[in-house]
């Protein structure tokens, strides 16, 4: 089975499971979604790999991580990160070093994410579900961050935070890579 197969078959599973703990039908999540009631039940059938947007809507309707919606399992949940999949953050010449790049969803979805954005290149976010934030730490380049079609310029070193629940884009307008890490702390679904 190749890799895309099983990333189609777990989303398969984990979206009905997600769906039905928290007693949504397909019609009260394609709604809180803005996914349609038959793309849905396509996915839950593994009949089709839907777009990373379509998998992000579906997960904060859910008001879970797409990482715990890609990867759920049932009972206590372990998820290694071997070192080479681990994004090193910092380090010093005497081997001081961090390496963290995690998910969980105490108190609420929170996400720890790592950048990398190339010149010229960008990515726009819909909005996420009110109470939304996000913070994020540019470590190089300067990033050109749009909240609600207002451009802010965050050079390496400097950090932000916004409300997520409007428009959101990330681009790079430089000329050198921007490298930044970013947590999106998602509420909770009531």
């Amino acid at each position: 089975m190749s890799d895309l197969d099983q990333l189609t078959q777990s989303l398969a599973r984990n979206l009905k499971r997600w769906r039905n703990e928290r007693g949504f039908t397909l019609d009260a999540l394609a709604a809180r979604s803005g996914v349609s009631r038959g793309m849905i039940i396509q996915i839950e059938q593994a009949r089709t790999n839907p777009s990373v947007g379509t998998t992000v809507k579906l997960a904060d309707a859910l008001g879970v991580s797409i990482t715990t919606l890609l990867d759920y399992e049932q009972g206590p949940h372990v998820r290694l990160v071997p070192p080479e999949q681990a994004v090193r953050m910092w380090s010093t010449p005497a081997g001081s070093s961090t390496t963290l790049l995690v998910g969980t969803e105490a108190r609420g979805p929170l996400e720890l994410w790592s950048w990398s954005l190339v010149p010229g290149e960008g990515s726009a976010s819909d909005p996420h579900p009110q109470g939304t934030t996000e913070l994020l730490h540019v470590v190089a380049g300067v990033l050109t961050l749009v909240v609600d079609g207002v451009a802010h310029t965050v050079p390496a070193g400097t950090s932000a935070v916004f409300e997520a629940s409007a428009p959101h884009t990330y681009r790079n307008d430089g000329e050198e890579t921007v490298e930044m890490t970013m947590a999106v702390s998602i509420p909770p679904v009531r």
